[in-house]
């Protein structure tokens, strides 16, 4: 895959199996506009890394997919459907198909761990209650926590396990499609790596796409299949790692051939190849 650093970096062939497709998106508050013409797809399937310097709109960008954010312009699919239908039961519908985790894992403060796994379920299902507990329990097992982590309130967890039961709470509905906003951050490195593994367990085996936003390199090199680097309002440049590092901008050298980047790639030495 040869690296596109064109307007239109980040698409791919009209032909592709695409879960998510961004088209012309223009984002803003006020008179500051975010995003200006931007487009991206994710493949079914992949793992997408999105990138970019602190203020170039990578949570805003995914806020606007979801529907938290209007669009002032453009167009999104998600699985072929459209994104922007402002009809109550098509945005019903599509909001069945991913789950969300929102930085610091948002939980309820006021709801258990279990309690919080239901709020989907109670949302979009009519189920018994019992039902709903077993599933909330097979999310925990699911996520790595134990079955007495579903009786705690947030409060009585810790960062990385708050973490892994907003996850549970993201795939309460076995969604295709998962959206994660800086799963790993305030993570230490064992914990951070042990989150990235389990991210790309669950993904190969529930067959999920993922829509990941990180500032973590080491996240990037373990799991991500193309990172899209996001900057001046659009996709500077998409693709692997690698080819990434080939795109002659100043902030993606720095964050990819940096001290820091070199490590990430290299860890045993911390050299470029």
């Amino acid at each position: 895959m040869a690296i596109d650093v064109q307007p239109r970096a980040g698409t791919l062939p009209d032909d592709a199996d695409v879960a998510v497709r961004v088209r012309g998106l223009v984002t803003g508050f006020g008179n500051q506009i975010v995003h200006n013409g931007l487009d991206l797809d994710v493949a079914r399937g992949e793992v997408l890394g999105l990138v970019g310097g602190s203020g170039s709109g990578k949570s805003v960008l995914m806020r606007t997919i979801i529907g938290l954010n209007p669009a002032r312009a453009g167009h999104i699919e998600i699985f072929g459907h459209d994104a922007l239908d402002p009809s109550p039961s098509a945005q019903r519908a599509l909001r069945r198909q991913w789950g969300v985790l929102f930085q610091e894992g948002a939980l309820f403060s006021g709801l258990t761990v279990a309690e919080n796994i239901e709020v989907p379920m109670r949302e979009f299902l009519a189920l018994p209650e019992d039902v709903m507990a077993a599933l909330a329990a097979t999310r925990l097992r699911q996520v790595g926590l134990p079955a007495d982590a579903g009786a705690k309130y947030p409060s009585e967890l810790s960062g990385g396990m708050k973490k892994r039961a907003g996850l549970a709470r993201a795939l309460a509905l076995d969604p295709a499609l998962l959206f994660l906003d800086e799963p790993t951050a305030g993570l230490d490195p064992i914990s951070a790596a042990a989150f990235d593994n389990l991210i790309r367990l669950l993904k190969d085996t529930l067959g999920l796409t993922l829509f990941l936003i990180t500032h973590d390199l080491d996240t990037l090199h373990a799991i991500c299949d193309r990172v899209a680097v996001l900057g001046e309002g659009r996709v500077l440049a998409c693709g692997t790692i690698d080819q990434v590092r080939q795109f002659d901008h100043p902030w993606v050298q720095e964050y990819f051939s940096g001290p820091r980047g070199r490590a990430a790639a290299h860890p045993a030495t911390g050299k470029a190849a």
